[in-house]
């Protein structure tokens, strides 16, 4: 008999293309080698129950409640909407004690809500088979009908299906994706800013808005469907303009960058870093002061060969492309410029890409099995 099970699901860094994937474009993550874990053992008393350690509290509720369950705007709501879906696609939960431990940091624009999602699944699957596109568009729905986040396919898909040295460029409208082998140089960095404006939430939903009035101007299904030339010669309303820009124009650079990718060309890639940060900040208006700073500040020190923020915006994360010698001089050039203006120290960190969600291991009783 099984005494306990770990599953693991990774959070994410998208190196280009934000805010592409829920307008049906291209998107290009890696999966990190920071994730969240979940720890299952068969409960005792017929209950489910969920303990975060992060979060230091828990919840539980009867298997047969599953179904009933309502979102009561917590951290909850990630694991308790995986369940409904779970329960809606045909399976029973069995009674389990979850315990969750996560080292990817909420708030950074690494997708801990998806890493969430996906190792909850998991856990609740116990090892029964569920293929990796449905189980990416499962938590998917959770996080949008449940969670109510009308998030796009990337942060899940990546979770599920990452791999190691390489970045996934995935196709949100056909959902075809393919490895893209990163060159070793430079190395990816990032910095969280430790930061997290509350605008988030309210205004990627009004990006959602603003991104589907341009496709009504523009008489397309997707902004997948329009060109930058089409999206300026258009009459609509300038906010909407600079909305759709951004997106016809971020689709086309994550193409680029695969090439560059593929090249090897490291200043390439850096430029299309910066052209995707200034379209963030300009064109769709979703960054901030404190990652503006990160990415000026980055950009003016040696080895660094480009900067953008990563995420959905308003704090988080930036991504960084830097010569592996100059790692160690950048980190404390841009420690001590973020400290000095800011109060805060940075958290700096290697990105590693890694692979996709799996169970970690089996700790069977008596027979060792």
């Amino acid at each position: 008999m099984i005494a306990s099970r770990t599953f693991r699901a990774p959070g994410r860094v998208n190196l280009i293309g934000e805010h592409t994937d829920y307008n049906l474009g291209f998107v290009l993550p890696i999966a990190l080698d920071r994730s969240t874990w979940i720890e299952t053992r068969p409960s005792p008393d017929g209950r489910i129950h969920v303990w975060s350690e992060q979060r230091q509290g828990s919840f539980s509720w009867l298997p047969a409640e599953t179904a009933s369950l309502r979102p009561c705007k917590k951290w909850s709501d990630y694991v308790a909407g995986v369940a409904v879906e779970l329960v809606k696609r045909g399976f029973t939960l069995e009674p389990l004690e979850l315990s969750i431990r996560s080292d990817v940091p909420e708030g950074s624009g690494l997708s801990s809500s998806a890493a969430l999602e996906v190792s909850a699944a998991l856990a609740f699957l116990q090892g029964r088979e569920l293929p990796p596109l449905e189980l990416a568009q499962l938590c998917q729905r959770a996080e949008c009908d449940f969670v109510g986040m009308p998030c796009g396919i990337m942060d899940q898909f990546v979770s599920v299906l990452g791999r190691q040295h390489a970045a996934i460029r995935i196709d949100c409208r056909t959902l075809d994706y393919k490895a893209v082998r990163l060159p070793d140089e430079p190395w990816i960095i990032a910095v969280n800013s430790m930061v997290k404006h509350e605008l988030g939430a309210s205004a990627y939903r009004t990006r959602v808005a603003e991104c589907a009035e341009a496709c009504r101007v523009l008489g397309v299904a997707s902004l997948r469907d329009a060109t930058p030339e089409q999206v300026e010669a258009a009459d609509m309303d300038p906010a909407v303009k600079r909305r759709a820009r951004h997106i016809t124009t971020e689709n086309a650079r994550v193409e680029t960058f695969v090439e560059a990718a593929a090249a090897g060309d490291g200043a390439k890639m850096g430029s299309l870093f910066r052209l995707s940060h200034d379209s963030m900040r300009d064109d769709y208006e979703i960054s901030c002061e404190e990652i503006d700073f990160l990415v000026e500040t980055a950009s003016s020190l040696d080895g660094c060969f480009g900067a953008r923020m990563t995420g959905g915006g308003f704090g988080g994360c930036t991504v960084n492309l830097v010569a592996s010698a100059a790692v160690e001089a950048f980190s404390d050039a841009i420690r001590n410029r973020y400290k000095s203006r800011y109060g805060t120290e940075p958290v700096i960190f290697r990105c590693i890409p890694g692979p996709g969600a799996a169970e970690l291991c089996e700790k069977n009783s008596a027979s060792g099995h």
